[in-house]
């Protein structure tokens, strides 16, 4: 993890992780099976080649417990952490077992998370409703794990048609239809898309039903998107998370040092979601022998897709000279202070700013 950081830094990037306790092919550590916790299937079932725990068991709350709390010592609030997954119960823990414990004992190993990473948006599985309801309800996120299955029909109770039956009913059920509004929705794809094309699978319904749930982030598995898909996905880019257009920038002509300017902005979200950062929205004034930056008094985390408009003033400070300065604006970094967010319109200058025109600064 500590080097998944590092890299993520090192080219700008955010690092969203989940710990699994195990799969179907990665056992419990054999130190944890002959610690005296219970299993909850027997080497004679039909999945008895895997050492199933008991998720009711103290000893799994407390030894998966002790592992969630030392993650969050160590990394809750690392800038460069984007998201946890909730890791509960079940394989890669995914939230879904043939050996469900208890609603009381789900929310133990739910509630772990959030007492280890308070810091850190958290991102609740789909799989369990009530357990998605109650992990959304405390302020996480949701993600599932097989957007694009079309299937219409399956013989396996732990793995039914998910995009054509399961999920669109499920968001409803579960009531979580509005945290797009608060938290982020991130989607796996089921497979691959290369899975998707050689299946027949309808794209566009695909991905316009991701846009319908507010995505803001998929996973793709590493996987190429087919030559011919890649036009529909470069589409769909430009359209999930947010995508900010300036539409119209009003300020005056000249100002005065060491006074309020007025200004008016109307800004566009042409995306599906909110921005989950709080990227401070800026105006720089800068000439060849001076510069200022000031930000501008809004919470872009609350500009939903849709208008936005700022009507207001700003202080100029006192401390510029006299002199033309060129009048940009641009999101920050809040760790940074440097350009963060690639805005929808054209005029992008090398460092991130976009240079709106110019303004006249007189001394008082």
């Amino acid at each position: 993890l500590d080097l998944a950081l590092e890299e993520a830094r090192g080219h700008g990037q955010t690092l969203a992780i989940r710990l699994m306790p195990y799969s179907n092919k990665d056992p419990l550590p054999d130190w944890y099976q002959k610690s005296g916790a219970r299993r909850a299937n027997k080497p004679t079932d039909k999945d008895g080649s895997i050492w199933q725990p008991d998720f009711s068991d103290p000893l799994f709350l407390k030894y998966w417990g002790e592992l969630v709390a030392e993650a969050g010592r160590r990394y809750d609030g690392n800038p460069y952490l984007d998201s946890v997954d909730i890791s509960s119960v079940g394989y890669w823990g995914e939230g879904w077992s043939p050996y469900m414990p208890a609603f009381g004992h789900q929310k133990e190993l739910i509630d772990i998370w959030f007492d280890a990473f308070p810091h850190t948006t958290l991102l609740m599985n789909f799989d369990e409703q009530h357990a998605l309801t109650y992990g959304t309800s405390r302020g996480a996120g949701w993600r599932l794990d097989c957007l694009g299955d079309l299937r219409t029909k399956s013989d396996n109770p732990y793995f039914e048609p998910e995009m054509l039956d399961i999920y669109p009913q499920q968001v409803v059920r579960a009531g979580i239809q509005d945290v797009w509004q608060q938290r982020p929705v991130s989607l796996e794809v089921c497979g691959t898309v290369s899975e998707w094309k050689r299946d027949h699978f309808d794209l566009n319904y695909i991905l316009e039903q991701a846009l319908r749930w507010h995505v803001t982030s998929v996973n793709l598995k590493s996987s190429p998107i087919p030559d011919d898909w890649k036009p529909a996905f470069e589409d769909f880019q430009k359209k999930m998370g947010y995508r900010f257009l300036l539409r119209r920038l009003e300020y005056p002509k000249t100002t005065v040092a060491g006074a309020m300017m007025p200004i008016h902005m109307w800004w566009l979200n042409a995306g599906v979601a909110p921005p989950y950062v709080k990227y401070p929205l800026a105006v720089q004034l800068r000439s060849t022998n001076d510069s200022a930056v000031i930000n501008v008094p809004v919470d872009v985390r609350k500009w939903l897709p849709g208008d936005a408009v700022y009507d207001g003033s700003l202080y100029v400070p006192e401390t510029l000279r006299e002199g033309t300065y060129d009048f940009r604006v641009a999101m920050l970094d809040p760790r940074s202070r440097k350009p963060a967010v690639r805005l929808a319109v054209t005029g992008r200058d090398p460092d991130g700013w976009y240079t709106e025109g110019q303004i006249r600064v007189s001394a008082k």
